[in-house]
């Protein structure tokens, strides 16, 4: 199948700018190296081409002023920002800082994982777990908890945290299903919780995706072609192959804007109908 990775390089005039005047936050703004773009910087041009002024997390301050660099060739506006989201105190620091610098928070998109170190449920070293949980479960509870107390005094807000198909099929390792299994919940409740504060929360669950992390890490360890782990992973899909990370940055941008205002607690697949294999 030919790749379907999208270059966003349309004329600024096609875009709606959905996001006009709202700024937002996206934790995993940068990525690791490869030739294909990974969710959390697809997102970050996405929202700045539909008008939303953006901070750009990442542990990797390098990669999200790389991101930083795209957002503005884009015409887009924002800034870089350093942190670890396992680390309560930096979770705090994204909050302060993006309202330090643009006075508000209307959007948190929380695109943070890995299932590097996972295995089946024998084989799962207890540090390990400990280490995938406080990345792919606490470091979103914990930007959720520094946000939302700005979210709530605006009487506005809007979470979108990225899970995963695999939350809820079969998966190889452990950590990760169980991982993401609880964002789906925790997504939920913060719905649930917040909507007295007119706080919208959703997930986004991809299905198999050719992005960096996903392609570049598993042909490394095998020692195979990334071509090779591409062909293999097609073939799973419904629809033919794998998505791309435009995919996903198309359903954040929705469930940011105000076309999904009445839309929240939804688990939304971006799957290619990967996850209709679970009936």
């Amino acid at each position: 199948m030919a790749s379907r990775n999208r270059v966003q390089n349309h004329n600024k005039a096609e875009y709606l700018m959905r996001l006009k005047n709202k700024t937002a936050i996206i934790v995993g703004a940068g990525q690791q190296p490869g030739d294909t773009i990974g969710n959390g910087r697809a997102v970050a041009i996405r929202f700045a081409q539909e008008g939303a002024t953006c901070l750009l997390v990442d542990l990797n301050r390098e990669s999200a002023s790389e991101t930083l660099k795209m957002v503005e060739a884009e015409g887009g506006k924002g800034s870089a920002l350093a942190a670890d989201i396992t680390n309560e105190a930096d979770c705090k620091t994204i909050a302060d800082t993006c309202v330090e610098r643009y006075g508000r928070i209307d959007i948190l998109h929380n695109n943070v994982g890995r299932s590097k170190g996972d295995a089946p449920t024998p084989d799962i070293d207890a540090d390990m777990w400990d280490e995938l949980m406080a990345m792919n479960l606490k470091g979103m509870v914990m930007t959720c908890k520094h946000v939302l107390p700005v979210m709530r005094a605006q009487k506005s807000g809007n979470i979108i945290n990225v899970s995963s198909i695999l939350s809820i099929t079969i998966g190889l390792g452990v950590t990760y299903k169980t991982g993401k299994g609880a964002v789906n919940t925790l997504t939920q409740h913060l719905a649930m919780e917040n909507a007295p504060y007119n706080i919208r929360a959703n997930a986004i669950l991809p299905g198999l995706m050719d992005t960096p992390m996903a392609i570049v890490r598993r042909a490394a360890e095998r020692g195979v072609d990334p071509d090779l782990v591409r062909r293999e992973r097609d073939a799973q899909v419904p629809l033919g192959g794998m998505g791309d990370a435009w995919d996903v940055a198309h359903a954040a941008v929705y469930l940011a804007s105000d076309e999904a205002a009445y839309v929240s607690g939804v688990l939304l697949p971006v799957d290619g109908g990967f996850g209709c294999k679970i009936i």
